[in-house]
């Protein structure tokens, strides 16, 4: 009856913007009861960037030139490049992410603290994507001179990442939310980090998103109850997105042997091999109750997800951290304890004068343990051909 009397009055505008309002008005409510803050109706003002949030990047895009140059790199194998290309011009996922009425309904029946938690699930990951995107967009229009192969597979990987990020805001749409990702791409700061930290930093993070994604999609296929958003039924195929995309930075690193081979370079990936671990695992132990609404422990998942990733990243890397010592976890668990001190000072009604005098021994200790745990023995690895070309050429 109430569709019948909307189609009847469609004559009347009073009516529906009524109706508007009213959705609107509840939409609003809603996000202040979440804590979120809105630049404008619909649109969810961005988390506020801290040292675990996701960040946009730019590099020395001549270096960057230099270092994929075929005529300059001698080691580029652009047979692999061309190899590569060919897989991402085949683009297996090109009908993957169509959404259907599933997720609308589905995200109705996401309530309380734990869709709360969802949509900043959703925004991370967004929000992670889309720096992909930024970062790869302006690769491909850069190196089109330098290099057209390498260019274009940049250029393909941006579209990987438009859609992931795209079909992510839309998702947020579900929740009556969304990211303005121009704004966030006018207004979001940069880091800089030379071209040997992009490919070190790239394919870490496209090979820890892979393993997080493919753990998270088998869990659910074999307990399918806490299947409580369809977003999950489509990481199986997504996932394979993030993994072509690191197996193309192993590539581009094995092109540049000296980024592996320098003296520094063991002292290096151990670094960003320890600074995206200790993000994960900082960053997930705070939402323990997103995990534990996908039946998972975030404890248990995080540690098989920095295992996987590790000995993946050991196939290239000249040196990875020994993740599977019990020392490893055990320093990791207290960083957790120690960052959840300092969450609940900041929560407090402590005056601010005294909050930040009681969070400098607590970062002390933080500090204090992540050197420990770069400290602790590495484990030299590296890519099995390089290790024999070494040989060889002794």
């Amino acid at each position: 009856m109430a569709v019948k009397s909307a189609s009847l009055f469609a004559s009347t505008p009073l009516r529906p913007a009524r109706r508007q309002t009213k959705v609107h008005a509840a939409q609003q409510a809603e996000s202040d009861q979440m804590g979120f803050k809105m630049m404008r109706r619909g649109v969810k003002e961005a988390a506020s960037e801290t040292v675990l949030t996701p960040r946009f990047y730019t590099t020395d895009f001549e270096q960057m030139e230099t270092l994929l140059n075929p005529e300059k790199n001698p080691d580029l194998n652009m047979e692999e490049m061309k190899a590569l290309l060919n897989e991402f011009k085949t683009d297996y996922n090109q009908r993957h992410f169509v959404r259907n009425k599933t997720f609308k309904e589905a995200a109705a029946t996401v309530t309380g603290p734990t869709r709360k938690i969802f949509i900043e699930f959703l925004e991370r990951s967004c929000t992670a994507e889309f720096s992909g995107f930024l970062l790869y967009k302006e690769l491909g229009r850069r190196l089109k001179k330098t290099n057209p192969v390498v260019a274009e597979i940049f250029t393909l990987m941006s579209r990987d990442e438009a859609r992931h990020a795209g079909f992510l805001n839309k998702a947020m749409s579900d929740f009556n939310l969304a990211l303005d990702l121009g704004f966030l791409t006018q207004n979001r700061a940069y880091t800089f980090f030379e071209p040997k930290f992009i490919f070190y930093a790239t394919y870490l993070s496209e090979k820890i998103g892979y393993w997080r994604y493919i753990s998270i999609y088998r869990h659910l296929q074999r307990n399918p109850d806490f299947q409580i958003y369809p977003i999950f039924e489509y990481f199986e195929n997504w996932c394979q997105d993030e993994n072509r995309h690191g197996d193309f930075f192993s590539a581009l690193l094995k092109s540049n042997p000296e980024i592996l081979n320098e003296w520094a370079a063991k002292l290096w990936a151990r670094f960003f091999c320890l600074s995206v671990y200790i993000t994960m695992y900082l960053n997930d132990h705070q939402r323990k109750a997103f995990y534990g609404a996908l039946g998972l422990d975030a404890t248990v998942f995080n540690q098989h997800v920095i295992v996987e990733t590790n000995r993946t990243t050991a196939r290239v890397f000249p040196a990875v951290p020994d993740v599977e010592h019990p020392d490893f976890f055990n320093k990791m668990d207290k960083l957790v304890e120690l960052n959840t001190q300092l969450i609940g000072l900041g929560q407090s009604e402590t005056p601010d004068f005294l909050k930040n005098f009681q969070r400098v021994p607590i970062i002390a200790s933080m500090v204090g343990l992540m050197f420990e745990i770069f400290m602790m023995k590495p484990i030299d690895s590296g890519s099995w051909d390089f290790k024999n070309e070494t040989q060889l050429a002794f």
